[in-house]
């Protein structure tokens, strides 16, 4: 497993397309962002971004002030639709919740490149906010929001990791079960994901 860890590390195992997420299995492994781009690494993992998210209201999906881009409250929706509807702990269980995280990371992914016009210029995540809708006795909220969490490592590396903030509230926008807050620090022109 050593070997084929640094094989995909350095670019050399597999080929573009092809799925290498078992590697990024070991929560040990220090995956960076140095060797390769952001967007190169979408491609090894197999992972296809969906159309962007367009906003519910009067509002922008992305503002971008310095080096730092904001992302508005990204929903687990697909084709402008709510993937999940309900709370988690009655409507829904964890895994449910953990699949809005990771659409709703795959949206916030998708926003910040129509923006940006590629994650290469992403450096970093700054800040990453996990809004729950839940009910009663459910304390599972860690795991639901490591979906993102890990989506994020997987594509920009260990040490490109965010602050997290989680928090269960009563309820969400259009009856959704999470609604992600998403800040990036980003360069300015592609190549730029070296920074420290």
């Amino acid at each position: 497993m050593a070997d084929k860890k640094a094989a995909i590390a350095t670019g050399a195992a597999g080929g573009i397309g092809t799925t290498v997420t078992h590697a990024f299995l070991d929560p040990g492994y220090n995956v960076t962002a140095t060797s390769r781009s952001n967007e190169r690494r979408l491609l090894e993992l197999g992972i296809e971004l969906p159309d962007p998210p367009s906003p519910f209201g009067s509002y922008v999906e992305a503002v971008q002030t310095g080096n730092l881009l904001f992302l508005s409250g990204m929903l687990p929706v697909v084709d402008h639709k709510p993937k999940y509807v309900g709370r988690l702990g009655k409507e829904l269980d964890a895994e449910a919740g953990r699949d809005a995280t990771r659409t709703a990371a795959l949206g916030a992914l998708a926003a910040a490149k129509k923006h940006l016009g590629s994650l290469d210029r992403v450096t970093r995540v700054v800040r990453l906010g996990v809004f729950m809708a839940t009910f009663g006795d459910f304390f599972d909220q860690p795991h639901v929001a490591d979906a993102a969490s890990d989506l994020f490592r997987e594509i920009f590396g260990s040490d490109k990791m965010a602050v997290r903030l989680v928090i269960g509230v009563a309820s969400l926008p259009l009856g959704m079960p999470i609604e992600l807050e998403v800040i990036f620090e980003v360069a300015d022109s592609c190549g730029g994901n070296e920074r420290t």
